[in-house]
């Protein structure tokens, strides 16, 4: 089943590059080309007549968070089978993502991380009398993915995970490890942990939530940049996939959509009655308690990395869009809230939870859909 999912993907992956191939030949290419699990055919595919198009029109480059990839690959199919528009998202990582569109280089960044001050000060140089926003979208849970032969449902915890990515657990047979699974045939195996070569948001929530649960024993800052010892890395979400896949002992991080054949996801003990694991299910659990804390037009998210509540993953992202809430380029500006309204409307949510996504809760992305139509 997760290989027709991930089949199923690449073809949607394939339709988004044949539409955005012209534009695509003129602007540097992503080197994560997706490669999760996806969705059939069927429930990927939007309405056409439900996408309003408003005058959308000639070509968008936009770049950031490859964990939202997959998802963007198939709003793209959609929107661009609708309306006409050539849309080339590069998925460089969320912090590739805001530096392009800070300087103006592309219509709307991804990120799975808020923009800082100095990023909204920076933003304001090309949003002419406006700042960048932050548009939640997309959600989903960090899978700890891992390649561990004979071991198939394996559980750990924030202390354990910490030690592990600061190379204070080497060996997959750890006491610590096997007081977590007392069941598992652990191997005497060598841990090779990989972790992101590039900025990242999904860096910054996977440490947001260490720092959150288990500050002993992870003292680092955090941030999108990699501050841990040792350990080996790759770009982007489908590098750490890959790397993890096609390597015995390996365990890396990386968005639910990008587990696939190969590739096991490991539950989380959270202090709830049981582990939980990674799903759409856990995911929108946990960010359904979110709470808004921009200010304005921006609807950035607090998320809750230490609960316990029973069924809810701990190690969850939200995505945003970037975009100038006034000061949009006018060339830009019809298809960017166009392509924007479609991934914030019902038909556009719908998609994510067949690819292994989370939707925003309703309260929060009918915030998204005003902010939206508001866009100048």
């Amino acid at each position: 089943m997760k290989l027709q999912r991930k089949n199923r993907l690449r073809a949607l992956s394939l339709g988004a590059v044949a539409v955005s191939g012209a534009l695509a030949l003129t602007a540097c290419g992503s080197d994560d080309n997706g490669g999760g699990s996806g969705s059939s055919t069927s429930s990927a595919s939007a309405n056409a007549s439900s996408i309003k198009c408003d005058g959308a029109k000639g070509q968008l480059l936009a770049d950031g968070s490859s964990a939202q990839k997959n998802a963007i690959d198939a709003w793209v199919k959609n929107f661009s089978q609708a309306c006409g528009v050539q849309i080339n998202y590069k998925g460089s990582g969320s912090g590739a993502g805001v530096t392009a569109f800070t300087q103006g280089q592309i219509a709307f960044a991804g990120s799975d991380s808020a923009l800082k001050p100095e990023e909204v000060t920076a933003s304001k140089k090309v949003c002419s009398g406006g700042q960048g926003i932050d548009l939640p979208m997309v959600g989903g849970a960090i899978a700890i993915g891992y390649n561990v032969p004979g071991v198939d449902n394996l559980v750990l915890d924030a202390p354990t995970l910490a030690k592990i990515f600061d190379s204070k657990i080497t060996n997959w047979n750890d006491a610590a490890i096997k007081k977590l699974n007392p069941t598992a045939k652990l191997p005497n195996l060598k841990i090779q942990a990989f972790h992101r070569s590039d900025e990242s948001g999904t860096t910054d929530n996977l440490t947001k939530y260490l720092i959150a649960t288990t500050p002993s024993n992870w003292k680092y800052s955090g941030g999108k940049a990699w501050q841990a010892k040792g350990g080996q890395s790759a770009p982007q979400s489908a590098g750490v996939a890959q790397q993890v896949k096609q390597t015995s002992g390996a365990i890396g991080y990386f968005e639910l959509s990008y587990v696939s054949d190969g590739i096991k996801a490991a539950s989380i003990d959270t202090g709830a009655s049981k582990p939980v694991a990674p799903s759409t299910a856990s995911a929108t659990a946990d960010i359904a308690a979110a709470q808004v804390v921009g200010t304005g037009k921006d609807l950035s998210l607090k998320l809750d990395y230490k609960t316990k509540a029973e069924g809810a993953y701990p190690i969850s992202l939200v995505t945003y869009e970037i975009a100038c809430d006034k000061g949009n380029k006018a060339d830009t500006l019809p298809a960017t809230k166009a392509f924007l309204r479609y991934i914030a409307s019902e038909d556009g949510q719908k998609i994510l939870s067949t690819i292994d996504y989370a939707p925003i809760p309703d309260e929060i992305i009918a915030k998204v859909r005003t902010t939206v139509e508001g866009l100048s």
